[in-house]
């Protein structure tokens, strides 16, 4: 029989007008059931910071949780303590259940004094201007940096990473970067392109600007893409297969994994001519350079010796 793998969290919820749950914030979720931690206690802590806010239509209130990980999720408050694992790194991208999140998360009217409803905020938008309220986005999903600030990381634009992002101590996500939810690295990494949903980065590795990695939310693709240790995406390429360690894509190419590519460190066939494989016979091997011949304008892979880029460790420190 399999062991069930719980998780828990004491947090504050935000309920709008008609009852509804918008979302809710666990200070210290943990892969652990709710017994044996002291309720109580984390409860008291929190009250003092509940109460109703009439700019917004809202009130929030101490709510406790525990979820079997391993289930669909089943509320906005499950939800939302899934998010919490994933960006504390108590739990890696693609480890836990996330089936049905979108449709348990409500689309929120976001502003910088919290979450209300787009129906209020419409109707309200000329008191909430003389408040000093914002709404700075309308969506399902809120910013990283307003539920969880990482260790040892930097963010840029708090707008450019979402709850549910896993950064790892030492990354850097620059002004045009992005990380979506159950997405991240794992290690020191410079992200100034976009991680999409289920994409996971390695240690060193460099994703450049207006890189972009596929993920799995879209277009009909079930590949889990992954970027190795040390690689490193140039300035506006993108791939639709996983890179190994050591890794290059040069600028400007990108590669899907239907991509004809010509090997030109292996031996020719029997007529002379390079073997030409789709790019995803080549997806996870280690130390390839991928590039575009100027020439002939075919795509090639060659081998790559030593280890692949090196980051500025005073970027990252």
């Amino acid at each position: 029989m399999t062991e069930t793998r719980w998780a828990s969290g004491v947090g504050i919820a935000t309920t709008a007008a008609d009852g509804s749950i918008l979302d809710t914030w666990y200070p210290s979720p943990v892969l652990a059931p709710l017994a044996g931690r002291d309720v109580a206690a984390e409860r008291a802590a929190l009250e003092p910071q509940t109460g109703s806010d009439e700019r917004l239509g809202t009130s929030t209130a101490v709510v406790e949780i525990e979820i079997d990980l391993d289930a669909a999720v089943g509320s906005v408050s499950d939800a939302y303590l899934r998010l919490h694992l994933l960006s504390h790194l108590l739990a890696a991208p693609n480890t836990i259940n996330l089936d049905g999140i979108f449709g348990h998360l409500p689309n929120n009217a976001w502003t910088n004094a919290g979450p209300t409803t787009p129906e209020f905020a419409a109707a309200n938008l000329a008191s909430m201007k003389r408040a000093s309220i914002q709404v700075y986005a309308q969506d399902k999903f809120p910013r990283l940096t307003d539920y969880v600030l990482p260790e040892g990381v930097r963010i840029a634009d708090g707008s450019r990473a979402r709850l549910g992002a896993h950064l790892a101590p030492g990354t850097v996500v620059m002004h045009e970067g992005f990380v979506n939810f159950n997405a991240g690295t794992v290690g020191t990494s410079m992200v100034e392109g976009r991680i999409s949903q289920g994409v996971i980065v390695g240690d060193g590795s460099d994703i450049g600007g207006g890189a972009s990695i596929m993920g799995t939310l879209s277009g009909g693709g079930t590949h889990r893409v992954s970027v190795g240790s040390r690689s490193l995406l140039g300035a506006n390429s993108g791939i639709g297969i996983s890179l190994g360690d050591d890794c290059v894509v040069e600028a400007g190419l990108y590669i899907t994994a239907g991509t004809k590519v010509v090997l030109v460190s292996e031996p020719k066939t029997a007529d002379g001519s390079f073997q030409t494989v789709k790019a995803s016979q080549l997806s996870g091997v280690n130390g390839v350079l991928f590039l575009r011949n100027s020439v002939t304008g075919a795509i090639e892979a060659r081998r790559r010796q030593g280890v692949g880029v090196t980051l500025n460790e005073a970027l990252h420190a």
